[in-house]
């Protein structure tokens, strides 16, 4: 089966969480998935609950304790090329039937990951991988090269009224 390219962008809540929900679909149809986690880490309710999926569905995190929001550091650039290297390493194992990389949009924002080295991997992907790159503020190189690009636009949203983010449902 062909693999394309999805982006879910914007700044709308729900990148992440879809790309989550076309995990779940892609291992409940005997498909094995990487989720690769740019800029974040931690024992967060959704990495306890994808650890029960093993080994149908692996995750691994590039990022530090806090989550990258202005400028990175150049521990923050470490991580984020460190990551990078292995991503394509298990690409090129041909292990996986749909790879995720989470939060790539803002790493390559933020300068963290050349938006060049993106679109090199998704020129040169296996066929029949399917290959979604989340988060906000993706380069119109990338849109242009997806075949599905999703915009989260947000209309309303609870934390501008101070909502802090909740265990189960935000975090």
């Amino acid at each position: 089966m062909k693999g394309y390219i999805q982006v879910y962008t914007g700044n709308g809540k729900g990148k992440t969480t879809a790309a989550l929900g076309l995990a779940l679909r892609a291992m409940g149809a005997g498909k094995k998935v990487l989720i690769a986690q740019f800029l974040k880490t931690g024992n967060y309710s959704e990495i306890k609950a994808l650890s029960l999926l093993a080994p149908h569905i692996t995750v691994k995190q590039f990022g530090a304790p806090k989550f990258v929001m202005k400028k990175p550091s150049p521990k923050d650039k470490q991580i984020a090329q460190k990551g990078w290297k292995n991503v394509e390493t298990l690409i090129r194992s041909k292990k996986y039937d749909l790879v995720i990389l989470d939060e790539i949009n803002v790493a390559a924002f933020l300068g963290l990951i050349p938006v060049q080295q993106i679109l090199f991997l998704m020129e040169e992907k296996p066929e029949n991988l399917e290959l979604v790159l989340t988060g906000r503020n993706a380069s119109p190189k990338i849109l242009e090269k997806a075949d599905l690009v999703t915009d989260m636009r947000e209309i309303k949203h609870y934390f501008s009224r101070g909502i802090k983010a909740r265990m189960g449902i935000e975090k």
